[in-house]
């Protein structure tokens, strides 16, 4: 039987943290409690947990600069973001800066803990501590390994979080088809899409991040306006 995960609870309200704990525990997660984001930060780094809920308004520093410095020190753990804030800014915001997910307060516990086992079982296969189909993608420079996870172009590794993996990886494996944001969502997060959600471009923006030359002008994953998106996979080294 493997070792229970460990889920980082970084918030400042506590009777918030006391609910979030006890759902947690109750699902079979094992859980850390920082209450600013200076400790937050202290403890992502050192305890490694497996998932962080991260509030926005934080003490000492908030949220979208404790994602920040993690992703800058290169960690792939997974961030969900917990916020109060309504603008859709902001939720775009906290997706370009890394992370994963957002959860608007007021949340059902039952959703949080959904996508708490979402992104765990994604993080899982990503770092091949569960079993994944051995599969290769190879072609143009580009070559992607389902079975470890590692994605380089031209030699070079690209460091993709979870996330981004599984959407370059769907991208390449429908190679030269357009895929529609819907149908991206609904099978990469496994949750039902609705109008006016961005979390696909902003995922995709970042991905044109690492592996474009010029992202603004991508070689690789191209918009089809309208309609959603398809991997060319012309042959062009990043620099």
């Amino acid at each position: 039987m493997s070792d229970p995960k460990t889920v980082l609870i970084v918030e400042d309200e506590k009777n918030i943290v006391d609910i979030l704990r006890f759902n947690l525990q109750r699902a079979g997660y094992q859980t850390l409690e920082a209450y600013d984001g200076e400790d937050g930060l202290a403890q992502a780094v050192s305890a490694n947990p497996d998932l962080i809920l991260l509030d926005v308004m934080l003490p000492k520093k908030n949220g979208f600069d404790v994602c920040r410095a993690l992703r800058d020190q290169g960690s792939s753990v997974p961030v969900i973001i917990l916020t109060a804030r309504e603008e859709e800014a902001d939720k775009v915001l906290g997706l370009e800066i890394g992370a994963d997910d957002y959860i608007t307060k007021p949340f059902s516990m039952r959703e949080l803990v959904a996508r708490v086992k979402a992104q765990l079982r994604r993080y899982t296969r990503y770092n091949g501590t569960d079993k994944a189909e051995s599969d290769v993608i190879d072609f143009n420079g580009l070559v992607i390994d389902r079975s470890t996870h590692q994605c380089t172009l031209y030699d070079k590794e690209l460091n993709l979080t979870p996330l981004e993996f599984d959407i370059l990886w769907m991208l390449c494996e429908n190679r030269g088809h357009v895929i529609s944001a819907e149908r991206l969502f609904e099978t990469v997060w496994g949750e039902k899409y609705l109008d006016r959600n961005n979390t696909v471009m902003v995922h995709i923006r970042r991905l044109r991040e690492k592996l474009e030359r010029v992202p603004a002008e991508p070689a690789y994953i191209i918009t089809k306006w309208g309609v959603g998106y398809y991997f060319a996979g012309e042959d062009q080294p990043t620099i």
